[in-house]
């Protein structure tokens, strides 16, 4: 657990006749507070902004809250609305009753019934019930806000981003035989429908805008996930056989996931074996053979406390990479290499790239290609910056709130991943990591993840739970008649 969080308000977290219900303690009330404030100085005097939580699971999954309603608040209860009130800078949270059949489905979770300890614990200054949310309690009959500000975009459940679930909506609703609204498309819809003398507007650019630095609560969190990320690649490294499967790789990171407290995945693994797996950049069937001679991709992270990370390493099947491989691999590991070194804060995206452009002179002069399309295939690598600096990384994979729109700050958090094709062999080639701008450079989170292609060769096949807990055929297991 964080060092930052104070021994008081671990102790105020589960204090009273009430601690079997789960409240997060990785943030204290005064980081909410905090984040609220910035939305008041955004949204003005005269407007109100209002979150929409998750909804009530459906199924039997893991109950979680939705990345943006947890990101203003903490709290995980289902049905729950937050209205931040421009108007008198107070912030109050609408809570459902305690109610048998919800904690029965998601377990014990705080309600309204709970105000004094929610106050307490997120520095709320009201909390009510669900049930005081008239189709007016925005003022549509009294003294109307100017403007509402509410989320036009859904909300991030575990494993999934933005962009992958506007096209999942947009799908549903060009279906001729469903052509559902989203939910945060209904929502938007019914405030219009009852604040008719209000203005709605997108409260998504706002909130991007405070995601895009994290702060060093979140920092902490998201490296504890790349490290346990990075044990789990190096589980799977040392499980790595000839005749095991993808899916055994897929399973070794999975325990260290789970042992290391973390019980969800940030994203499906891509644990991809030969060329034409690996080639496709989003592979998850998993069900390959590892064969002799191949190289393995494993792309792959778990979501700790909320929060995930990005990272991939390959590696040899048979513990020894071959010429073509090693030429590859390690060009891409040096100029993974030569941009992180150009990281720092006050600098452009830009301006890393063209360093990195013109630190990889030596590096051309010195490598001897075995085949023109490789030369090319890294040239091309250099000049366009392929895939080198990616996304945010944060509460999701593809995390909201871009870096790259001005000069770097401490705090954001993103993914290095320089990929390199050789397009007539179907080959593709890359690295992740995901780093921190810090206030004097860049923190690699992963950098203790093997990188370079001899540590990796010594790992590779040395033993893991793989061969610790082997699979047991069907045949092995007596059948009583």
């Amino acid at each position: 657990m964080l060092a930052v969080i104070s021994r008081s308000f671990l102790i105020l977290a589960f204090a009273g006749t009430l601690s079997a219900q789960w409240y997060q303690t990785d943030f204290p009330p005064e980081e909410f507070r905090a984040r609220w404030n910035r939305i008041f100085d955004k949204i003005g005097d005269t407007s109100v902004a209002v979150v929409q939580g998750v909804s009530m699971t459906t199924g039997f999954i893991l109950p979680r809250q939705t990345n943006e309603f947890y990101y203003l608040s903490g709290l995980e209860t289902p049905h729950s609305y937050l209205l931040l009130d421009g108007r008198t800078r107070k912030a109050t949270l609408y809570l459902p009753t305690r109610n048998a059949r919800l904690e029965a489905s998601e377990g014990k979770v705080l309600s309204a019934d709970d105000a004094d300890q929610v106050k307490r614990l997120t520095g709320a200054d009201a909390v009510l019930s669900t049930e005081a949310m008239k189709p007016d309690f925005l003022g549509a009959n009294r003294a109307a806000p100017a403007n509402i500000y509410a989320l036009f975009t859904p909300g991030e459940g575990n494993a999934q981003s933005r962009f992958e679930l506007q096209n999942a909506n947009s799908a549903i609703l060009n279906d001729a035989w469903d052509g559902r609204l989203s939910r945060e498309s209904r929502f938007v819809e019914l405030l219009r429908a009852r604040s008719p003398r209000s203005t709605v507007h997108d409260l998504t650019p706002i909130l991007d805008e405070l995601r895009s630095v994290k702060s060093p609560r979140e920092i902490a969190l998201i490296r504890r996930a790349s490290q346990i990320a990075g044990l789990a690649i190096m589980e799977a490294i040392r499980s790595t056989k000839p005749g095991l499967s993808e899916y055994h790789l897929d399973a070794a990171a999975r325990y260290v996931y789970l042992v290391n407290g973390a019980r969800l995945e940030g994203y499906r693994s891509i644990a991809a074996a030969g060329v034409a797996n690996i080639n496709n950049g989003h592979y998850y069937r998993n069900m390959s053979p590892l064969n002799d001679g191949d190289m393995i991709l494993l792309d792959y992270a778990p979501e700790y406390h909320y929060y995930t990370s990005d990272v991939t390493r390959m590696w040899p099947v048979n513990g020894k990479f071959q010429p073509w491989q090693r030429e590859l691999l390690g060009f891409v590991l040096e100029y993974r290499n030569a941009v992180i070194k150009c990281i720092r804060p006050g600098i452009t995206t830009a301006q890393i790239l063209e360093q990195a452009k013109k630190a990889m002179d030596p590096v051309f002069a010195r490598t001897k290609f075995s085949k023109p399309s490789y030369e090319a295939a890294a040239r091309l690598l250099v000049e366009k910056a392929g895939g080198v600096l990616s996304h945010p990384v944060g509460l999701t994979v593809h995390d909201d709130g871009a870096y790259n729109l001005g000069p770097l700050k401490p705090g954001h958090v993103f993914s290095i991943d320089p990929q390199l094709w050789v397009r007539d062999e179907n080959l593709y080639i890359r690295y992740e990591d995901v780093v921190v701008v810090t206030e004097t450079g860049v923190e690699n989170f992963t950098d203790f993840l093997p990188s370079e292609l001899n540590d990796l060769e010594k790992l590779t096949g040395t033993g893991g739970v793989v061969q610790k807990v082997p699979a047991i055929p069907a045949s092995a297991i007596p059948v009583r008649r």
